[in-house]
């Protein structure tokens, strides 16, 4: 028989589904800040995921992801198991529409997190205390920079089996080899055994429908593959990318694509121009690489060493 599951002492039964508080927390101005938990669970035992977004709190994009599912007819009639869905993590950012929090610390650089500490590192230490110990795995969701576009794909290590299998469930288009960064919640989640895949789509501050859909459709594909679910979404033909380069300006200008995101790019091969505004030199920008566009800068305006094009190599 299934035990309840306790979230900051908030129960929640096997068939129910309930809205929990991961923690508050204090503004200056003594307002109280809370970060809601969506927790919706089957009365058949299975595996709990998670899925988290809003870190940086102008990433619209897995926000409105997480709330997709959450809302989809499927998911609410579970077959089996737990989804533990935080929209927001970065409630505090989130409100003054921001990727730090107000003391310039990036939340996600803040893991394992202190009782003690910053806001930062408060809640890290909430989500590594309450939320990370009852669940199997999960999916936590970023999008580009300012006007920095990315194509829409994963981040996992490939030699970790356990990393490599969620990602081939979830088929996003593109999958990167992506080292642990220290100090992140990925890298702390994977310490405990509980694999995190980063969805990365879109840019900050801008719906991006496409990659959008691509996140929705990755989380129902991972659900299907383990009977949460009875709902099948055809996979893609993930391309696996072993390591990236930027493409960086030689000059300074307007700044034109003459390539989409996600295409696949020939060494040697067109791929954007910078014009001079006074009049009409120009440069060429070549790809040196094989491989596939996986990030686009969207700044029409940019100055000599600014990263423009980010291409993703299947081979070294």
């Amino acid at each position: 028989m299934q035990s309840a599951i306790i979230i900051n002492r908030q129960s929640i039964l096997p068939g129910e589904t309930k809205t929990v508080i991961l923690n508050s927390y204090e503004l200056h101005t003594k307002t109280k800040i809370e970060i809601p938990v969506y927790v919706l669970r089957s009365k058949n035992e299975g595996p709990v995921m998670l899925l988290s977004a809003g870190m940086h709190g102008e990433e619209t994009n897995g926000i409105e992801i997480v709330r997709k599912v959450m809302l989809h007819d499927e998911v609410s009639k579970l077959n089996c198991g737990t989804l533990i869905a935080i929209p927001v993590i970065n409630v505090i950012s989130f409100l003054y529409g921001s990727r730090d929090l107000p003391d310039g610390r990036d939340l996600n650089r803040c893991f394992p997190g202190s009782k003690t500490g910053s806001f930062g590192s408060r809640i890290a230490y909430d989500i590594m205390k309450h939320i990370l110990p009852i669940i199997d795995f999960g999916v936590d969701f970023h999008t580009g920079g300012a006007r920095i576009n990315n194509y829409p794909q994963l981040r996992c290590v490939f030699n970790i089996k356990a990393n490599v299998d969620l990602a081939r469930k979830f088929s996003a288009p593109i999958i990167i080899n992506s080292k642990y960064r220290d100090n992140t919640f990925r890298k702390e989640a994977a310490k405990k055994n509980k694999p995190i895949l980063v969805y990365e789509g879109g840019e900050s501050m801008r719906f991006d429908y496409s990659a959008i859909n691509e996140g929705v459709n990755g989380c129902l594909r991972l659900m299907n593959a383990y009977n949460m679910i009875n709902f099948e979404v055809p996979d893609n033909n993930p391309v696996a990318i072993e390591k990236t380069t930027w493409v960086r300006a030689n000059s300074s200008g307007l700044f034109h694509m003459s390539i989409k995101n996600g295409a696949p790019v020939a060494e040697g091969d067109l791929i954007g121009f910078i014009f001079n505004p006074f009049g009409k030199t120009e440069e060429k920008i070549i790809s040196k690489v094989n491989g596939y566009i996986i990030g686009i800068n969207n700044r029409p305006v940019v100055d000599e060493g600014d990263a423009l094009i980010h291409i993703g190599m299947n081979e070294d």
